[in-house]
């Protein structure tokens, strides 16, 4: 079983997605990891995450230890990330990736994958998809939040901002834009604290399949 979840940057689906893993034993994949480990093995190299050529190159070279590198969950590598995930080249280099873990899942029970095209591209055939969302105002201050948690000096003004264009980016590329899939359930966690919206998505799940 496949299960997809979508959704822009901070509505949950991540949290939601590895409480859903776990809960049914599912294996499960961080597809925005891929793309921000992309991103930032560009950014170290002091080249432009934007740059076509540079970025599809570095997409068919990418290697499962560089998913471990400590900087990926950085707001820079995000943002890194949302601009070579617009880039053709990297998004079929990492396509055949995601799509033998989805369909054969190292536990061979299930599969639960996130990011922002699983369920309209990667695996249009998944079982379950779940399009997680919120108010860009309440995305803003989670995000804020988590930054300040870390220790990390932020704005909320800046954040909003990035986050409102990463957005924009995100929903008007040319490739695999950010959308619900047509037969997807869409969860709105604006006004939900994280039992409330593991608890509705895990209804959805156990009514999907």
């Amino acid at each position: 079983m496949i299960i997809a979840i979508d959704g822009p940057a901070a509505a949950g689906k991540g949290t939601l997605a590895r409480r859903l893993a776990a809960e049914l034993d599912f294996d499960y994949l961080d597809t925005g990891l891929i793309y921000r480990a992309v991103g930032m093995k560009l950014v170290r190299a002091g080249l432009d995450p934007a740059d076509s050529a540079q970025a599809g190159e570095t997409a068919r070279a990418l290697a499962p230890a560089d998913l471990e590198a400590p900087d990926l969950r950085e707001d820079a590598a995000a943002q890194a990330a949302s601009k070579v995930a617009a880039i053709p080249e990297v998004r079929a280099a990492l396509l055949d990736f995601q799509r033998r873990f989805a369909r054969q899942p190292p536990g061979g029970r299930g599969a639960v994958l996130d990011g922002r095209d699983i369920g309209t591209v990667v695996c249009p055939e998944a079982g379950v998809k779940l399009f997680v969302t919120a108010s860009l105002e309440k995305r803003a201050l989670r995000r804020l939040k988590e930054l300040q948690d870390k220790g990390l000096e932020a704005i909320h003004s800046t954040v909003l901002a990035d986050m409102k264009e990463r957005d924009e980016r995100d929903r008007n590329r040319s490739v695999a834009p950010l959308v619900p899939a047509e037969d997807a359930v869409v969860l709105d966690t604006s006004d939900l604290d994280a039992e409330q919206a593991f608890a509705a998505a895990l209804d959805l799940v156990r009514s999907g399949r």
